[in-house]
């Protein structure tokens, strides 16, 4: 402020000497001083206005380079060159000088200006080329020549990949590379892009870059930050670009929408501004009900919400601003769940007049001084403003209008203001808009108006001498129609991209309505677990889906967005397993010449390294003559397999080819040239080379080699073969005669080569395999099982490493498994790949391996040797044929009536389980009279054979089939077996006739217990007559025709009543032999029956039956009864409590009268006091406890018994620490009592929280030693008489047995009570 008065004092003086004007003088000094009030409130970054210039100059010319900056607070800026540094600032809008000197070929640099305030930093540049003038052309004019830029290539080293933050993560993306050439002067620019939208060093994202590296850092990671992010490496001769996705995934307030985004403010003025944002996605989150914008001045945190009712559009105008103050917004979104988080907050805008730079003046003061004032600072009388005019609509909404006019040339002195008049098309009369609030800007904002409606407007300037003449009214201006959200998308297509993302393409929808981008949503083939692809409106109708699971399946769906929200969603798109896309394979390589009879040649190759997504299933061949240019085709149909003879060849000419790999994606490269072969019969007489090495079974010092024979085997047979071996890039060769070569050192590379021998010695070596390492792969185990189920052989391999083109090889003895007609099932599913033998057989044995392709080295074995062999073929066979395991073999049973039961018993069958039954091999059948059936809980299968005869001696046996599984059983009765069942069997039947005309037992002993808990013993007796004498060995009873024997009630065991003392009464006891709750048995209290309740307890246990007086008083005082009822007859017992009333340690034990709360809540920092009353005799202990512990008196806390019936605990200065359950307990002698108290603290300033009391009773404590009560009066009742024994049936009653109860009946094992045959 010092400096700026100080500068206002200098103008004003020179303004003085120039003008000589009193009244300027005072208006110019007034006017500086709210400029720079206004200046202050105007926060802005600093910006070029004019940047630098490059210049190409002659030598000893001078140079002059100019650029202007505005900011503020004011920037400050720097010149940096190769040689000096220099610092120019003084005014906010700001022009550097520039560089003036003589320039010299030294001189050539870039210049950079750099200028910077505490908002931000920006720069320009320019080159400044020096040339040295030739001596013919120093006269001329000079001649530029073009300027040829040098070609930098950029190779990125390290990049940077998809980024899936949450908000408020810490983001950085680097990147490392290298320029070549590597020129100091012409080092690459690091342009970051997001969106393809530039990035600049903001509060939000920091970039620093340096030589050979550059990184761009998101200090807080928001929703506005998501998006695609691009490092641009910019030379003179080109770019280099590397892009990845950020995604936000955000913590949500749960079941609340997200926050909304991409704050954009619009048309700011004197007092109000307009606010958009865009719309969070609601995939997870119920419908957006409306939002709500706050506002905060600048330099402070007083946020201030701006609408009081949700808007349910993302635009609103906020009026009521002061002019010259800045604001920031921020935006929140509601939903029934609740509100959302802000938005981040808005970049400051100042509420100003957007014309007032148009009414600035200027005034020349001489040498470098000028003043800047408003028109109608030197303007002087009394004058009404002009009229307005070229009035207009700036903007439209649906329920409001930005109007714009052109205020009149001139003006007065006096301040101006502006009135707004509107009519509708359809009225006539005009009304004034703003009749409270002047408009003092040309720009205003007409509210409150209908949608769809047409309006005219005009305007009025005004001062305080009067109005002007109303302007030109409008044409019709008319409000937007409500149109609602856009139409859903249309159909949507996923297509690979790589195998972790997915391209998404959908059609745009029909019915755009003003649309602001899409939201995509992404779900799990099979689930309904919908989630966000992108929290950020997306503008295309493409979109890459990043972080997908390699393999799983994915569907999407899209929804359009506009400023009213979310459109309905898209049809889902068909699934599509995530996979990288297919391209052409890569080239194959190390063409090989395998054999050549001078008119044709037999090549080989390798195959490409990379397939492309597909597999590689075609080859073309290419040839040409050694100097020839010109490339023919050898093959036209494609060929399958990687040898082929090519034919018509001319003898003694020389060849090269070219082979190209061909899949579903199309043809790939073609590989590099062949080596020259000539084509001369080849007749020498050693075998030709091996071709297709391959490798399986990589330890740490061994490899197995496998290869195939040679094509051309020389004069005599093959008889062998040499493997050669060599450490990587080395000339030294190793050999073996094994394909299992050893001796190999952990973790060194080798290459192979393979020999073939025959009787004239070894021949061609085979081209040089692909290096190896000799290092373990872990997980390499091969399992071999038999199937629980099946009884296969299953030889099971797990691959650590797979790749799209990777495909299982089984070999048997180090050869690829080809026939598959004895049974052999290859099966793989993912990495597992599984040799299955359906017939395992002794054929069975031997080595088997197997490998993985287009993987380093992944393989395993397993050697079947005829031991084990055995075992799994038994193993097998038990499994293919199982046998039912049975607990019991096949018995039988002699039934009543002579039948005969087979039975046995099995350990487990099911439902599903047949059998037959045979006799001598002739079934039997299971129908009438004969009977079979089954148990499936016990295993039990049983025949019953109706007639059992002398016919039937021989062997009895049953078969079983449950499942696969299969069982038998045999019996053999023969000889004396047979006989000693069949007279046991006749003697059966004939005991069965005789029952049918003697007396028997239709019903046998069975049990009955009565609804007055008498039990009986009941049987039932047919042909039984009432004369005979049934003698017994205890009373019994008979009634029509059945026996019963009854046993005597517990209520003749009862014991007189005794008298027990509890902590809480009085409890009366009575023992008996047995006592249950479902017993008869009432208490009476003067003749009054008692019942359960809070004061009479009324229980037992297995040995007695109680009754307890809870708290007693005289009331119960008298008589006491207890009244245990049987089938025909009362028991009862009597006690006198008429002279004790209430013992004493009812009424002397220790007791809390009250006072004392359930639920305390307090302040924190107050004084708690506990108060209450406490009775006993002798006077009670009272103790205090916090959670279980004692409290002890001490600074806190103060604990106190006064008069013996005051007892109270006082808590000094309550904190959170003190909160807790309280308990005090009152107890002496007799016993005692403690209650529980609840204490809870709320800071100041909080809303007290509601109390919610619990019903806590009062414990009961009981005393420390028995209490000793005198024995009361027992009243001996009247002794019943005895009851008289049952001498004869007839004498004694029988209980009556319910109605519908029917006796079990026997079972068919059981014997008759008919006595026994005599022998």
């Amino acid at each position: 402020h010092h400096k700026q008065e100080t500068r206002i004092q200098g103008v004003v003086r020179s303004l003085s000497v120039l003008l000589g004007d009193v009244t300027i003088i005072k208006n110019v000094r007034k006017k500086m001083v709210e400029k720079y009030v206004r200046e202050e409130s105007m926060i802005r970054g600093p910006q070029f206005l004019t940047t630098l210039r490059s210049h190409t100059v002659w030598e000893h010319t001078p140079v002059k380079l100019y650029c202007t900056v505005e900011g503020y607070p004011t920037p400050l800026v720097k010149c940096i060159a190769e040689m000096f540094m220099f610092v120019h600032v003084q005014f906010p809008i700001c022009i550097l000088p520039g560089i003036h000197y003589r320039c010299e070929t030294d001189d050539t640099a870039q210049y950079t200006a750099v200028a910077g305030n505490i908002h931000g930093q920006v720069s320009t540049q320019a080159s400044v080329i020096v040339k040295i003038c030739p001596p013919l052309l120093s006269s001329a004019v000079p001649m530029l020549p073009e300027i040829k830029y040098t070609k930098i290539n950029i190779t990125f080293l390290e990049t940077f990949g998809s980024v899936f933050g949450t908000e408020g993560d810490t983001v950085t993306l680097a990147a490392t590379m290298t320029a070549t050439p590597n020129l100091a002067n012409l080092q690459p620019e690091a342009q970051w892009f997001r969106d393809d939208h530039r990035l600049s060093d903001s509060k939000w994202v920091k970039i620093e870059s340096a030589r050979g590296e550059t990184k761009l850092t998101l200090p807080h990671l928001n929703k506005d930050d998501e998006g695609v992010y691009s490092l641009r490496m910019v030379t003179k001769g080109g770019d280099a670009v590397h892009s990845a996705f950020v995604s936000y995934g955000p913590p949500p307030v749960p079941g609340a929408p997200g926050a909304p985004m991409d704050i954009k403010i619009h048309d700011a003025n004197r007092d109000y501004v307009i606010v958009s944002w865009k719309p969070p996605n609601t995939t997870t989150e119920g419908p957006i009900i409306g939002y709500f914008v706050d506002r905060c001045e600048t330099g402070t945190e007083n946020w201030v919400q701006c609408n009081d009712s949700p808007i349910k559009i993302c635009k609103y105008p906020v009026p009521g601003l002061f002019e010259g103050h800045s604001y920031y917004f921020r935006v929140r979104a509601i939903n029934s769940h609740g509100i959302s988080k802000p938005s981040r907050i808005s970049d400051p805008i100042a509420a100003l007049d957007p014309t007032e730079f148009e009414r600035l003046h200027a005034i020349k003061l001489g040498g470098k001084l000028d003043v800047v004032i408003y028109h109608n600072d030197v303007e002087d009388g009394k004058k009404v403003p002009g009229t307005p005019s070229k009035l207009h609509a700036s903007e439209t909404d649906r329920t409001y209008v930005v109007l714009s006019w052109k205020p009149a040339p001139y003006q007065g002195q006096a301040p101006v203001w502006y009135y707004i008049e509107k009519v509708g098309l359809s009225l006539g009369a005009w009304q004034r808009v703003n009749t409270q609030v002047p408009v003092r800007s040309p720009r205003y904002a007409v509210f409150d108006l209908s949608e769809g409606k047409q309006y005219l407007f005009r305007v009025l300037a005004a001062n305080m001498y009067g109005s002007s003449e109303a302007s030109e009214p409008t044409e019709p201006i008319q409000t937007q129609e409500l149109r609602g959200v856009p139409s859903a998308p249309g159909q949507v297509v996923a297509t690979r991209e790589t195998d972790t993302s997915l391209l998404i393409q959908w059609a745009e929808p029909k019915e755009p309505n003003n649309l602001i981008g899409y939201y995509i949503d992404v779900c799990v083939k099979g689930s309904k677990d919908w989630g966000s692809a992108n929290h950020k409106p997306h503008k295309n109708n493409k979109f890459v889906v990043q972080g997908l699971t390699t393999g799983e399946t994915y569907a999407f769906r899209v929804q359009a967005i506009n400023e009213l929200g979310l459109s309905d969603e898209s049809q889902e798109s068909s699934p599509l397993s995530v996979k990288a896309a297919l391209t052409t394979p890569s080239a194959p390589y190390d063409i090989a010449l395998l054999a050549c009879d001078g008119e044709s040649m037999v090549l080989n190759w390798k195959h490409p390294v990379h397939s492309g997504g597909s597999p590689v299933v075609e080859y073309y061949i290419d040839k040409h003559r050694h100097g020839e240019h010109t490339w023919r085709e050898i093959n036209i149909p494609p060929i399958k397999e990687r040898l082929f003879k090519v034919e018509h060849l001319s003898a003694g000419a020389v060849y090269e080819f070219m082979v190209y790999g061909g899949s579903l994606a199309g043809l790939g490269a073609p590989s590099a040239p062949s080596k020259a072969f000539h084509c001369d019969a080849w007749t020498i007489p050693e075998p030709g080379p091996a071709y297709d090495m391959t490798f399986c079974e990589i330890r740490d010092d061994s490899v197995l080699v496998e290869w195939k024979a040679p094509v051309y085997t020389g004069t005599s047979p093959i008889t062998g073969y040499f493997v050669d071996f060599a450490k990587k890039g080395s000339d030294e060769w190793h050999c073996s005669n094994e394909s299992h070569v050893t001796g190999l050192e952990v973790g060194v590379s080798y290459v192979f080569r393979v020999r073939a021998a025959n009787a004239e010695g070894a021949g061609k070596p085979s081209l040089a395999s692909n290096p190896v390492v000799a290092k373990a792969v872990k997980g390499t185990e091969m399992t071999c099982t038999v199937d629980e189920e099946s009884g296969d052989f299953i030889l099971s391999f797990e691959s650590c490493q797979i790749t799209e083109s990777s495909h299982f090889v089984w070999k048997k003895f180090y050869k690829e498994i080809t026939d598959f007609s004895k049974g052999i099932v290859i099966k793989t599913e993912g990495n597992i790949s599984k040799l299955i033998f359906k017939h395992p057989d002794q054929g069975d044995m031997g080595c088997f391996s197997v490998a993985v392709t287009n993987t380093d080295g992944v393989s395993a074995s397993h050697e079947i040797h005829a031991e084990e062999l055995e075992k799994m073929l038994a193993k097998s066979y038990g499994i293919r044929h199982p046998v039912i395991p049975l607990k019991t073999q096949l018995a039988y049973k002699i039934l009543e009536r002579g039948r005969m039961r087979f039975w046995l018993q099995a350990e487990h069958i099911s439902s599903a389980v047949t059998y037959k039954f045979l006799a001598n091999n002739n079934e039997l059948s299971p129908t009438n009279p004969n009977h079979a059936s089954h148990d499936v809980e016990a295993g039990i299968i049983e025949f019953v054979l109706d007639h059992f005869t002398e016919d039937s001696e021989g062997t009895f046996t049953v078969q079983i089939e449950d499942g696969k599984a299969r069982g038998q059983s045999s019996l053999v009765l023969i000889g004396a077996d047979f006989k000693a069942a069949l007279a046991d069997a006749e003697h059966q039947r004939s005991e069965y006739v005789r029952v049918k005309d003697g007396p028997h037992f239709s019903e046998f002993l069975s049990v009955h217990v009565g609804d007055d808990c008498s039990v009986a013993l009941i049987c039932k007796v047919i042909k039984h007559s009432p004369k005979r004498r049934i003698e017994h060995l205890c009373q019994h009873m008979y009634t029509k025709g059945r026996l019963g024997f009854p046993f005597h009630s517990p209520g003749s065991s009862a014991t007189e009543l005794a008298i027990h003392c509890t902590a809480t009464g009085i409890q009366l006891q009575c023992h008996m032999k047995y006592y249950t709750e479902e017993m008869k048995i009432h208490w009476l209290h003067v003749e009054r029956k008692l019942s359960h309740s809070e004061k009479v307890r009324i229980g037992g246990t297995p040995a007695m039956a109680t009754m307890e007086i809870i708290e007693p008083t005289d009331k119960d005082k008298g008589l006491y009864h207890i009244q245990i009822i049987d089938t025909d007859k009362t028991y009862t017992r009597t006690i006198d409590l008429s002279g004790h009333g209430k013992p004493d340690h009812i009424d002397n034990r220790g007791k809390v009268l009250g006072g004392l709360p359930d639920v305390v809540t307090i302040m924190e920092k107050k004084t708690l006091s506990l108060t209450c009353t406490v009775c006993g005799d002798p006077k009670p202990q009272v103790t205090w406890l916090k959670n279980g512990a004692e409290v002890y008196t001490d600074d806190q806390y103060l604990v106190s018994l006064e008069s013996g019936k005051f007892a109270s605990l006082t808590i000094k200065r309550v904190s959170l620490e003190d909160c807790g359950r309280y308990t005090m307990t009152v107890q002496n002698k007799y016993g005692g009592e403690s209650v529980d108290i609840v204490v809870s603290a709320y800071k100041h300033g909080d809303t007290i929280p509601q109390a919610k009391p619990t019903l806590t009773p009062k414990s009961i404590i009981p005393p420390k030693r028995p209490i000793e009560i005198p024995g009361p009066k027992v009243v001996t009742p009247a002794p019943s008489p005895a009851p008289s024994h049952v001498s004869s049936p007839a004498a004694a009653k029988s209980p009556t047995s319910p109605k519908g109860l029917k006796s079990p009946t026997p079972a068919r094992s059981m014997k008759s009570p008919t006595p026994t045959r005599r022998k």
